[in-house]
């Protein structure tokens, strides 16, 4: 307990609610054999959204595997805090596990910023071929060092801006506030287009779209509808300007200390299982969001997106100028005809077992 105590006053007491949770997490987990494993994942998203339902499905998958000895108990909803705090827990061993798009991740870990580059995907099979190919995978561990990596990812499909007014164009941006992810190459994507990117956590946004904070925001479909965005938010511009992986994250010190060899075994088969989950909730959540936005009145806009491909170029400009992330772009583009091209690998590999 004084351990858990020192390591929450060493990022803030914001988060000493997280200890109040951990010890009802700790008296709960009472109703669990004493020889069950439990790890502690949170996240900030609903418990409608289909990652959560796919780490729900984990959690199914891991009580089958072990025969109930390995577990996940799951703190969603923000109960924890947003990303960026859950993923600071998760290097100071106070959590075990998180998700954290690869907007979040950019704050961590500069490799993830590739994907925050707009219009990188040119279709759901480009992001497939790239995310759960090689180079994602790669990808995937490159913070091990800092202490956590990741386990999965998670489709999103692309995000478009929504507003209370019709956005047609990057001047239809000029003046307007835009609530962001705290991405760097997110914030600059948004001044490139002439709006004022406005960094506000996931939870804050409805109130923020209510009150006028913001203006507007981006996301793809179905978190425009759970988050009920839809509400205050009436007009959605169909730009898909990018289309970011949303990653289960693991404490180094939880994979190389908690667990044996024979228990990541069965973590990186749950969570793939969970990969193919999630991307089967996909097609049937999309569609059923957009039924619901049309049935609610909300207008899709239809948009060219060539000047919004034009007014980001710059982005790209600043990404072949870095080596390694030119690499990690010429193998990312090359991917969108299917033809992969051999390139270094990444540095900062785990010299121990990591891949999913």
């Amino acid at each position: 307990m004084r351990t858990l105590l020192s390591s929450i006053r060493t990022i803030g007491s914001k988060h000493l609610k997280v200890l109040f949770s951990l010890t009802l997490c700790a008296s709960a987990s009472l109703s669990w054999s004493d020889k069950t494993v439990s790890l502690k994942l949170a996240h900030n998203l609903n418990q409608k959204h289909m990652v959560h339902k796919a780490l729900i499905y984990m959690d199914q998958q891991l009580d089958t595997l072990s025969q109930g000895t390995l577990r996940i108990r799951i703190y969603p909803g923000g109960q924890m805090g947003d990303a960026v705090d859950t993923l600071q827990m998760l290097q100071h061993g106070i959590i075990d596990m998180t998700k954290g798009s690869a907007s979040d991740l950019e704050l961590f870990d500069n490799t993830f910023a590739i994907f925050n580059l707009p219009y990188l995907f040119e279709s759901p099979e480009h992001f497939n071929r790239v995310v759960y190919g090689p180079v994602g995978r790669a990808i995937m561990t490159s913070p091990t060092d800092k202490g956590l990596f990741a386990i999965a990812a998670y489709e999103t499909r692309f995000r478009s801006f929504y507003a209370r007014k019709p956005i047609h164009s990057p001047k239809d941006l000029k003046g307007m506030k835009v609530r962001v992810q705290p991405s760097p190459t997110t914030i600059e994507m948004i001044k490139l287009m002439g709006g004022m990117p406005t960094p506000i956590p996931f939870g804050e946004t409805y109130t923020a779209l209510q009150q006028g904070v913001v203006d507007m925001a981006e996301n793809n479909e179905p978190s425009y509808i759970d988050t009920r965005h839809h509400e205050v938010a009436r007009f959605f511009s169909e730009d898909q300007h990018s289309s970011i992986p949303d990653y289960l994250m693991i404490s180094t010190h939880t994979w190389k200390n908690k667990l044996t060899e024979e228990q990541r075994k069965m973590i990186r088969e749950a969570a793939e299982r969970s990969e193919n989950y999630q991307k089967t909730l996909w097609n049937e959540t999309l569609n059923a969001a957009r039924e619901t936005a049309k049935k609610s009145g909300v207008t899709f806009i239809k948009v060219d997106k060539q000047p919004f491909r034009e007014a980001i170029q710059p982005l790209y400009q600043q990404f072949t100028r870095h080596p390694r992330q030119a690499t990690l772009l010429a193998k990312i583009q090359s991917e969108a005809q299917g033809i992969p091209i051999p390139g270094p690998t990444l540095t900062n590999q785990p010299t121990f077992s990591t891949q999913p």
